[in-house]
C-alpha cells in the first residue's frame, strides 16, 4: 500500500534553483526548508541516483570503497562512468551486503525530513556511452539466490528494481511506522512492491499526451498500479490548451505529477493563468477543476489501491475490461476505466470531448460530474451497479478527517441494484495489516419505487466514525436525487414518477449543455508569449508517400524530426522538435546559422516536377544569404528520399564585390540506433579502400582520397537493414562520422568559401533502405 499522501498532486521541475522559485538560494538549510514545507501541508520527495562521485574524501565514496560495494570491470577494478556529478562508481545492489549498506545511508538521509525518495538514472544510465549504460562485461558479485557472480548483461534489467528495493528498506529502517514512498525510473516485474513508476522523459506534444494513456494502462497490466506521465510534458513548452487537457486526464491517472525540464516555460498549474478583470484565465481554471475532481475522488482512489494491494488488480484499466467480448473496445485509445468510472477524453487539440461520438461498453453507464463539466475536461460515466465513495475537496490530504462528510455516488444496474466498498485506515503505517482499518460494503436496491441503501458487511477493528452520509442517486443525463443521513444507518430514497423523472433529466441535460456552451475554453495558442523560443507543440508537416513518412518543423530550423521507412517500420531518425534530428548549418562551427531560424514554406506538392510529395523551405541566415532545402519523394522512385540544399546569395552588398562571408553548407542528420552495439557505418573510399566504422571510433573525418566514393551506409546487423546515403562527390568535400549515446551523425560538408548569386553552395543527396544479407 502506498501512503495516502502520495496519491495527491505532485509538483516537480528540473530545476527549482533560486530563492524566488523555492525559499533559499540553492537550499543551504534543507531541514528548515522541509519544516517550512511541512508547515504548509507539503511533502518533500528528494532524489537519489546510483552514481556515486569518484572522489576520495567524500564520505559515501570512502565508505563504499572500504566495504567493497562497487560494480567491477572485467579486470576486477571498480567501473567508473560519467553521470551528473562527473566520474562515478556504482553500487552493486545484487549483493545483500551492498543493499544493507545503501539502506543504512538512506536511513540517515531520511533524518533530514525526507518524506519520499526518487530514484532516477537507475537503469543505470551512463553518459558518453553508445549504449547509454555500462558495459555488459562489467561484473556483479550477486547473491547466490540471484545467480551469483555474473556480467552486467545478466543483471541489467533488475538493477533499477534492486536499487528501489534497497531505498525502500532504508526508509523502513528510518521509521517502521511509516510506509515508504519511492519513485523509480527503472523497474522489473515485482518492482511495484517497492516503488511507483513514471513513464519517463516525454515531450510537450499532443502525440505524447495521447501515448500517455496507453503507457499507464500497459504498466498497470504489467503489475505496476501506481504510474503516470509527466503532466504537460518534460521536454519542450506546453501551450495552455495542451497543459490543461493533460491535467484533466492526468488527474484521473493513479500517479499524478507535473514535471518539466530546465529552460522550459513554467509548467505549474497556475503558470498559465493570471488575473484579468477579476477573472481567472482558462487553463488555470481547468487545472483547478481537474485537481478538485481528484481530491473529491480520493476515498475511491485509495480504495482501488487497497484492492490492488489485496488482489493485484490494476487501478486504471483499458476500456475493454468492461466487456472483454467486444473487440471494438480494444481499439479505443482515448478512454480508460478508473475502477467503475469510465473516463472519456480528447487528446486532439481541435476536438472537444463533448463533440466526439463516445463509445461506451454495453450495459448502463451514467454520466456524472461535480457541477464542473468543461469542454477541456474528460467526460465521466459511472457503471450501472456501482457505488463509489467521495470526499470533500481538501487542499491537501493532511486535512482529511475520519468524521468528514462521506458521499456515496450510486448508479443502479438493469435489476435495480448496486454495490460498492470503501477502505479506511490511518493512510500511513502498517496498522491495517493488524486489522486496524474499516472496510465497509454498501448495497442499494430498488423495490416498489424505493431505493434502500444499507451497510451489508464490514471488516476490520475500526469503529465507524460518527459522520453524515450524503447519498447521490444518479438518474441519467447528469441528474440525481440527494439524501442526507448518518453513515451506517438504513437510508431510503423514493423514486420520482416517470413524468417527474423526465423533467429532472431534461432540466439536468439543459443545464449541462449550458455549462459547456458558456464555459471559457482554453484558447488555441501556437506560441507561449514571452517565453523560451518557438512553441514546441505546433503540428509538424508530414510528407508521406511511397516507402517513407517524414515529419518536418519549418518554424525551428526546418528540421526533420522523424524519418520512418514504412515497409520495415524502422524509424531511422527521431528527435525532439527543438534540437537534433536532421539539421543544416552554414558554417564549420557547431550550431552555426541555419539550424534554429524559422523557415518559410515556399512550395508544397510540386506536381509539375513529377514528385508525389515535396516541400521547398527557405530560411534567412543573415548577411543577405538564405538556406534553401527541397525535400521530395519521387513518383518514379518511391524507395528514396531526396534532399537538395543550397546556400544562396540574395542581397549581398556591392562593397563586397557581390560575394558573401565564408560559408560552409553542413548536412547534419542525427540517426537513432535501435541496436547501438550491432550498428556500424560501411563505405568504399575514392581510393578503393573499404571501411567499417564502429561506435568505439568516436568521431572521424574523411576527406581527399579516403572520402566515401559517392555513398556510405549505416547498417543495423540485428535488423538486417542498411540506410544508404548517396551524394555527389563534387559537392561534398568532407564527411564526418560522430557516434553519440545511441545515435550517430553522418555529416556531409561542402567546401568553405564565399558565395554569390552566380555561385551558390549546393549538396544534393538521397536516402534509401536496403536489405543486408
Amino acid at each position: 500500500m502506498p501512503p495516502k499522501w502520495s496519491l495527491g498532486y505532485h509538483q516537480c521541475r528540473w530545476s527549482y534553483d533560486s530563492d524566488k522559485r523555492v525559499l533559499e538560494d540553492r537550499f543551504p538549510d534543507p531541514k528548515s526548508l522541509v519544516n517550512d514545507l511541512h508547515h504548509s501541508g507539503f511533502k518533500a520527495i528528494w532524489m537519489l541516483d546510483p552514481g556515486i562521485k569518484d572522489e576520495a574524501g567524500y564520505f559515501v565514496y570512502d565508505s563504499g570503497s572500504k566495504s567493497d560495494v562497487w560494480i567491477q570491470k572485467a579486470n576486477g577494478r571498480p567501473f567508473v562512468g560519467e553521470v551528473w556529478p562527473g566520474p562515478c562508481v556504482f553500487p552493486d545492489y545484487t549483493q545483500s551486503k551492498v543493499r544493507s549498506w545503501w539502506a543504512q545511508l538512506v536511513k540517515d538521509f531520511v533524518s533530514n525530513g525526507v518524506d519520499g525518495i526518487w530514484n532516477d538514472m537507475n537503469e543505470p544510465a551512463v553518459f558518453k556511452s553508445v549504449t547509454k549504460t555500462m558495459p555488459e562485461s562489467n561484473i556483479h558479485m550477486g547473491d547466490d539466490e540471484f545467480g551469483g557472480s555474473q556480467n552486467h548483461s545478466y543483471y541489467h534489467n533488475v538493477y533499477g528494481m534492486l536499487m528501489a528495493r534497497s531505498t525502500f528498506e532504508g526508509m523502513k529502517l528510518a521509521n517502521e511506522n511509516k510506509r515508504p514512498f519511492v519513485l523509480t525510473r527503472a523497474g522489473f516485474i515485482g518492482s511495484q512492491r517497492f516503488a511507483a513508476t513514471w513513464t519517463g522523459d516525454n515531450l510537450s506534444t499532443w502525440e505524447h499526451l495521447h501515448m500517455s494513456i496507453s503507457m499507464v494502462l500497459q504498466l498497470g497490466l504489467s503489475g505496476q498500479p501506481l504510474s503516470g506521465p509527466d503532466i504537460g510534458g518534460f521536454a519542450g513548452n506546453a501551450t495552455p490548451k495542451l497543459f490543461g487537457r493533460w491535467m484533466g486526464i492526468g488527474a484521473m491517472f493513479p500517479f499524478c505529477r507535473g514535471h518539466s525540464e530546465i529552460n522550459t516555460v513554467d509548467h505549474e498549474p497556475w503558470s498559465f493563468g493570471e488575473e484579468e478583470n477579476n477573472e481567472v484565465m482558462e487553463c488555470e481554471e481547468v487545472c483547478r477543476l481537474a485537481l478538485k475532481r481528484r481530491y473529491r475522488l480520493m476515498p475511491y482512489i485509495y480504495t482501488l489501491f487497497y484492492m490492488a494491494h489485496k488482489m493485484g488488480t490494476p487501478v486504471a484499466t483499458p476500456t475493454f475490461f468492461a466487456d472483454p467480448q467486444d473487440p471494438s473496445l480494444r481499439k479505443l485509445e482515448n478512454s480508460f476505466l478508473l475502477g467503475s468510472i469510465f473516463v472519456y477524453a480528447s487528446t486532439m487539440p481541435n476536438q472537444r470531448p463533448d463533440k466526439l461520438d463516445c463509445t461506451l461498453p454495453k450495459g448502463i453507464w451514467v454520466r456524472f460530474d461535480f457541477d464542473d463539466s468543461h469542454p477541456d475536461l474528460p467526460a465521466l460515466y459511472l457503471q450501472g451497479g456501482s457505488i463509489i465513495p467521495l470526499g470533500p475537496p481538501h487542499q491537501h490530504l493532511g486535512e482529511t478527517n475520519p468524521i468528514d462528510d462521506l458521499s456515496l455516488l450510486v448508479a443502479l444496474d438493469e435489476d435495480g441494484k448496486a454495490e460498492g466498498v470503501i477502505f479506511e485506515d490511518e493512510g500511513d503505517g502498517y496498522g491495517f495489516t493488524r486489522g486496524e482499518y474499516l472496510l465497509t460494503h454498501y448495497v442499494a436496491e430498488l423495490q416498489a419505487s424505493v431505493v434502500t441503501l444499507r451497510v451489508s458487511e464490514i471488516e476490520g477493528l475500526w469503529k465507524r466514525p460518527k459522520r453524515q452520509l450524503h447519498v447521490q442517486l444518479l438518474l441519467g443525463g447528469g441528474s440525481m436525487l440527494d439524501l442526507w443521513g448518518m453513515d451506517g444507518e438504513l437510508l431510503q430514497i423514493t423514486m420520482p414518477s416517470e413524468q417527474e423523472l423526465y423533467k429532472l433529466v431534461s432540466a439536468s441535460e439543459k443545464q449541462y449543455r449550458t455549462r459547456l456552451e458558456t464555459a471559457k475554453c482554453i484558447p488555441d495558442m501556437e506560441e507561449v508569449s514571452g517565453k523560451k523560443g518557438a512553441e514546441l507543440s505546433r503540428t509538424p508537416i508530414e510528407l508521406r508517400s511511397g516507402y517513407w513518412s517524414l515529419k518536418i518543423v519549418p518554424w525551428i530550423g526546418g528540421r526533420i524530426i522523424s524519418m520512418t521507412h514504412l515497409p520495415s517500420g524502422m524509424q531511422w531518425l527521431h528527435s525532439r522538435v527543438d534540437i537534433n534530428g536532421y539539421e543544416e548549418f552554414s558554417g564549420t562551427e557547431f550550431r552555426s546559422a541555419g539550424f534554429s531560424e524559422e523557415y518559410s514554406v515556399i512550395e508544397r506538392n510540386l506536381e509539375h516536377a513529377g514528385e508525389n510529395e515535396s516541400i521547398l523551405l527557405e530560411g534567412d541566415i543573415g548577411g543577405g544569404l538564405v538556406l534553401q532545402r527541397q525535400i521530395h519523394i519521387p513518383k518514379h522512385n518511391p524507395k528514396v528520399v531526396q534532399i537538395d540544399s543550397s546556400i544562396i546569395a540574395r542581397k549581398v552588398g556591392a562593397g563586397s564585390g557581390g560575394f558573401s562571408r565564408l560559408v560552409c553548407l553542413r548536412v547534419h542528420p542525427m540517426f537513432t540506433l535501435l541496436h547501438p552495439t550491432e550498428s556500424f557505418v560501411s563505405f568504399t573510399a575514392i581510393d578503393g579502400s573499404k571501411h567499417e566504422v564502429w561506435p568505439e571510433s568516436g568521431e572521424q573525418f574523411y576527406e581527399g582520397n579516403i572520402l566515401p566514393n559517392g555513398e556510405w551506409m549505416l547498417i543495423d546487423k540485428c535488423l538486417g537493414l542498411g540506410l544508404v546515403n548517396r551524394f555527389n562527390v563534387n559537392e561534398a568535400f568532407k564527411c564526418l562520422i560522430h557516434w553519440g549515446t545511441g545515435t550517430v551523425n553522418l555529416e556531409l560538408w561542402s567546401e568553405n568559401r564565399p558565395v554569390s548569386e552566380q555561385s551558390p553552395l549546393r549538396i544534393c543527396h538521397e536516402y534509401e533502405v536496403i536489405g543486408i544479407p
